[in-house]
C-alpha cells in the first residue's frame, strides 16, 4: 500500500492574481504557507481489474471512464493506470469548502501515489503543473493556480504567475523566531459552515477589467509581505492582511 500526506494552504495575500484573467497580462503573486493540516490518500493494488474509489462515498466501476468522481478519472488517465486499483482518502479538516485548497491537495496528493504506484518518480512542478491540468483545463474549474502549487512545494512561499503561463516558486527565508512569533499571532476558526469558491472565482475573473488595479496592488502587497518577513519586521504584517482583504472585498459581492 502505498500512502501520500498532502498539506492545506493558507494564503495570505495576493489571491485572485493567480487567475489567467490577470496573469496572462500581467504577472501575479501569491504569498501563502501549508499548515499541519492534511490530506491522506491511500492506493493500494486490488485483486481483479475493477476500479474502487471510497471518498464521501464508494464507487467500483470497471475502466476510469466509468468513474464518476473527475478528479480520479482524470488523474488515472494522466497516470496511464487502466484498472486493478483501490484508491481511499481521507482527510484532517472537511475536504471541501473550507477555504484552504483541500481540492487541490487531493488533486497533488492523488497523483503522487499513483505515480508511487507505478515506481515512477514526479516532481513538485509536475505535480502541481498535471493538478493544474485536471483542475482548470480537464474538468474546467474556473480556479487559479496557487493552490496545487502550495500543496505540491509546502512551505511559506512567494508563488509568482507569469503571462507565458510558468510559474515560480520561491521560499521566504526568515529567522525561526520570526516564523515562530507569526505563528503564535494567527488563530484560525471552523465556522460550520462550507461553499464552493468556483461560482466566486468566476464572478472575480468576469469583473477583472474593471478590478485590475485592485489585483494590482495585491500583487505588491505579496512582494512587500516577503521583504517583511526576510526582514523579521512583524509590525506591519497586520495592516497588509487588512488592507488586502478590503481590497479583495471590492471585487464580488460574494467574497465575504
Amino acid at each position: 500500500m502505498i500512502v501520500s500526506k498532502t498539506p492545506m494552504r493558507m494564503s495570505f495575500v495576493g489571491g485572485g492574481s493567480d487567475l489567467p484573467a490577470f496573469y496572462r497580462e500581467e504577472m501575479g503573486a501569491v504569498l501563502s504557507t501549508t499548515i499541519d493540516k492534511y490530506m491522506y490518500i491511500a492506493v493500494n493494488r486490488k485483486f481483479d481489474q475493477k476500479i474502487r474509489i471510497s471518498y464521501s462515498r464508494t464507487e467500483e466501476v470497471e475502466t476510469p471512464q466509468q468513474v464518476e468522481h473527475p478528479l480520479v478519472r482524470h488523474a488515472l488517465d494522466v497516470a496511464g493506470i487502466d484498472g486493478g486499483i483501490e484508491i481511499a482518502s481521507m482527510a484532517d479538516i472537511p475536504s471541501r469548502g473550507t477555504g484552504l485548497g483541500s481540492s487541490s491537495a487531493y488533486t497533488v496528493g492523488l497523483l503522487n501515489a499513483l505515480f508511487a504506484y507505478r515506481n515512477e518518480y514526479a516532481s513538485k512542478e509536475r505535480l502541481a503543473r498535471l493538478a493544474c491540468e485536471i483542475e482548470i483545463e480537464r474538468c474546467g474549474d474556473p480556479i487559479g493556480k496557487q493552490d496545487q502549487y502550495a500543496a505540491a512545494h509546502g512551505g511559506l512561499n512567494l508563488i509568482r504567475f507569469h503571462p507565458d503561463g510558468s510559474v515560480s516558486v520561491d521560499p521566504v527565508i526568515c529567522d525561526p523566531n520570526v516564523l515562530a512569533r507569526l505563528e503564535s499571532s494567527l488563530l484560525v476558526f471552523y465556522t460550520g459552515r462550507s461553499r464552493s469558491a468556483s461560482a466566486i472565482l468566476a464572478d472575480q475573473s468576469d469583473g477583472m477589467p474593471a478590478n485590475r488595479a485592485l489585483t494590482r496592488r495585491m500583487v505588491q502587497l505579496a512582494l512587500d509581505l516577503k521583504e517583511e518577513l526576510e526582514s523579521s519586521r512583524l509590525d506591519s504584517i497586520g495592516p497588509m492582511l487588512d488592507e488586502n482583504w478590503c481590497l479583495k472585498r471590492q471585487m464580488s459581492e460574494g467574497i465575504s
